[in-house]
């Protein structure tokens, strides 16, 4: 949005009054539910003023958080007043002027809290016996404060002996498993030997440059899982889910999805696709392919997720296409750290792994070494900072390939040896682990289908220290 544009907005929320604001949000709501998407994670019914609209938008909250189209229609059986819900529709401001409105209805609904606090307090402190202490009135005061600053957000707080029990059970069900995974499995042995697995409540940062296959990675990744049947949501933002389903078809039976695009198939491999579509049917997994969604969007979403359908994974391809609330002083950096931040407490909140893509910036293709390091990481700091674990894609098979020499000479010979030994292979670069170590991890690569496995024994290479 233009800074015009925002002087307009903040213009026309200035002039409006409080119930105006309630009903104008809730016919934003009506007219277009992806409003309540903006709003939903900071705006509660308590804090609208008038008692038809605090009914009015719990029915809203209860029927979109039900995965229910909520307009004046559908509404008609639910809603006390139909033709009131009408009337508001008919008023609405766009879904994010209404994202705007509402936090100004959330910090009127606080001053209102404070002016009846100070009134109880004044009350308080003049109706209380000269013998009861002042001190236990300052007490009351701070409780009743603090509760009024949480109120609207999610609390989680447990004593030593509530983790500790956590902590045992995460232990004895790896144990149990006698696999050696703390949590979910990629699909990929070797990976899964160095992570322990995707592990709940961790933000996992998958990085690369372009052309490297970190979304073919994520995809094979959660693909594996919900076939496993684990439920998985997937955010899309760079690619459309139809994309993703053609690689994941197109991996399954062993036709590259350039020649799906085509038509370019035998009859064998078409009876192939079509198996592969019904093996691939049952597998649990959710897409939002909306463009440049927001963190509180994101949040949002992956809550009515977990309540719906139970996602243990969520996939963000790619977070430097997400945006924050707002674009703040500190500029684009400022806003990834929003982002970041808030995958993070997602993943803790929902207690599920957070799987992100990351761009690198183009400092990698300076160097002779394009292995990629932690400070390639595009706006890095706090992407390196949330992520409790950060690893790259790396292949050296196509930076080698840019690179051939004049054919029939030496040189070439050699390049074409070099490119042998690199050919179809790939390197998961650990650079940072919380928990557990660093390195690399190597792996085969079959682009034509957009495809990881595991390497053969003979096919490894000795293990490579991350930088």
């Amino acid at each position: 949005m233009n800074h015009f544009s925002q002087q307009l907005n903040m213009s026309h929320i200035s002039q409006c009054k409080p119930l105006e604001a309630e009903q104008q949000i809730l016919g934003a709501i009506l007219i277009d539910n992806e409003a309540y998407q903006r709003v939903s994670s900071f705006l509660l019914a308590e804090h609208f003023f008038e008692p038809a609209n605090q009914k009015l938008f719990a029915t809203l909250a209860k029927t979109i958080g039900a995965g229910r189209r909520a307009t004046p229609v559908t509404l008609k059986h639910d809603c006390e007043d139909p033709a009131y819900a009408g009337k508001l529709a008919a008023n609405a401001v766009t879904p994010r002027l209404a994202e705007d409105m509402g936090r100004l209805l959330r910090d009127l609904a606080s001053r209102r809290a404070l002016i009846t606090l100070a009134e109880e307090l004044a009350e308080r402190a003049l109706s209380s016996p000269l013998d009861a202490s002042a001190d236990t009135l300052i007490e009351q005061t701070e409780t009743s404060l603090a509760a009024l600053a949480e109120r609207g957000i999610q609390m989680r707080q447990m004593s030593l002996t509530d983790a500790l029990t956590d902590a045992l059970d995460v232990i004895n069900a790896a144990y149990q498993r006698n696999s050696g995974l703390v949590g979910l499995s990629t699909g990929l042995t070797d990976l899964d030997a160095k992570l322990g697995g995707l592990v709940p409540s961790e933000l996992v940062i998958l990085a690369g440059r372009p052309g490297m296959g970190k979304s073919a990675l994520a995809g094979n990744i959660a693909c594996h899982a919900a076939r496993n049947g684990v439920p998985v949501g997937f955010f899309t933002v760079e690619m459309s889910a139809q994309q993703i389903a053609l690689r994941l078809l197109g991996e399954h039976a062993s036709v590259s999805s350039h020649r799906l695009r085509r038509g370019d198939f035998t009859e064998e491999e078409f009876e192939r696709i079509l198996g592969s579509a019904q093996d691939l049917q049952p597998a649990k997994m959710r897409f939002d392919e909306t463009g440049g969604i927001s963190i509180a969007q994101v949040a949002a979403r992956a809550r009515r997720w977990k309540r719906q359908h139970n996602i243990g994974l969520l996939v963000i391809d790619y977070l430097q296409l997400m945006s924050g609330l707002r674009r703040r002083d500190g500029g684009r950096v400022q806003e990834v750290t929003e982002i970041t931040i808030g995958l993070k407490a997602l993943a803790k909140e929902l207690e599920i792994p957070v799987l992100a893509l990351s761009q690198l910036s183009r400092a990698v293709e300076t160097r002779e070494d394009k292995r990629p390091q932690l400070s390639d990481l595009r706006e890095s700091g706090s992407i390196e900072q949330d992520g409790d674990v950060v690893m790259f894609v790396y292949r050296e098979e196509y930076y080698h390939q840019r690179t051939e020499p004049k054919p029939a000479t030496s040189e070439h010979i050699e390049w074409q040896e070099a490119l042998r030994q690199c050919q179809s292979k790939a390197e998961i670069i650990i650079g940072k682990q919380r928990h557990g170590p660093t390195g690399t991890v190597e792996l085969q690569f079959t682009p034509a289908l957009t495809k990881f496995n595991d390497l053969t024994p003979a096919e490894r290479l000795p293990e490579r220290s991350a930088a």
